[in-house]
């Protein structure tokens, strides 16, 4: 019971994607599970030591520092929930400590790869839909969840911007450059057109697939995966990968860490802060091949 209110309270009131509350609920269900296999059936009780014992379990079931720690913070907003509504006195995750994780290096496209990837679609009805996602994703790197469930409503080409409702219940209005304006131009009146066919005037959503439906997750991954493909790139390409190309380019040329935050939907600065080591290490190569002393 605990859990559903729990999920609940995150998707009406944290406004959390679906795919957000399916992740908490798996976390929070393998806990309360755990719990019920040591016979205790009232979660709202558990203490420390359950807490330790269940840490204790995940990495000797070789679970990975970054799933671990993912875990955890499931847990304790959970009970950082039963603690607000008053359904527990204690908090049994205060004084633990998540696992330290080595940072990996961020991965983003160079400016060569990008104007090679956006290169790429050809002027096919779906050609033109890919080079709007395309450009919509580099041009604002928001989330991927963020582009699928954007409507025609959301964006504003008059003005050039697009109203982004991510995680949370605080929109964000993000600009758009140039080439991302024509190409989602040139895409609603004529490309969307054809493929909503019969459903016009139905179906609201911004990016579609071939049977003129909101386009998915998975649909979008393969995407942008055959785009990399073609573009020849050194990793794949997923919308995380754009999304850090967006920032890392933004950093480098001149854009103040607030701003970005303020873009990109991070709540808190520290996420946004990842993406200086991957401009200081710009600097540092940029150091290395100019200073004749270096």
């Amino acid at each position: 019971m605990y859990t559903d209110d729990f999920i609940e309270y995150l998707r009406k009131e944290k406004r959390m994607a679906k795919n957000s509350c399916d992740a908490y609920r798996r976390d929070v269900s393998e806990f309360v599970s755990f719990e019920a296999s040591r016979g205790i059936t009232d979660v709202a009780a558990a203490s420390s030591t359950e807490m330790v014992a269940w840490l204790h379990q995940l990495k000797s079931a070789g679970r990975s520092a970054s799933t671990v720690n993912r875990k955890v913070a499931s847990v304790r907003a959970f009970y950082r929930y039963l603690m607000d509504k008053g359904l527990a006195e204690t908090d049994p995750t205060a004084g633990i400590r998540s696992p330290k994780i080595e940072r990996k290096e961020i991965e983003y496209l160079s400016l060569e790869e990008v104007d090679r990837l956006l290169s790429c679609p050809d002027d096919s009805v779906r050609g033109i839909r890919d080079q709007a996602i395309l450009e919509v994703l580099y041009a604002t790197g928001i989330r991927v969840s963020e582009l699928i469930e954007l409507n025609t409503d959301s964006i504003n080409l008059r003005m050039g911007f697009v109203t982004c409702d991510g995680p949370g219940s605080r929109a964000r209005i993000i600009p758009l450059g140039r080439p991302a304006r024509a190409a989602l131009e040139t895409y609603i009146y004529d490309a969307r057109k054809q493929l909503v066919r019969e459903r016009e005037g139905e179906e609201n959503a911004l990016f579609v697939n071939q049977y003129g439906r909101r386009i998915t997750r998975q649909g979008l991954w393969k995407i942008l995966r055959d785009y990399g493909e073609k573009a020849q790139l050194e990793h794949s390409l997923t919308p995380h990968t754009l999304r850090n190309s967006f920032a890392v380019h933004m950093l480098q040329n001149g854009a103040d860490l607030k701003s970005l935050q303020e873009l990109m939907g991070h709540d808190d600065i520290t996420a946004t802060q990842v993406y200086l080591s991957a401009t200081k290490s710009r600097l540092k190569d940029v150091y290395d091949r100019a200073h004749p002393r270096a």
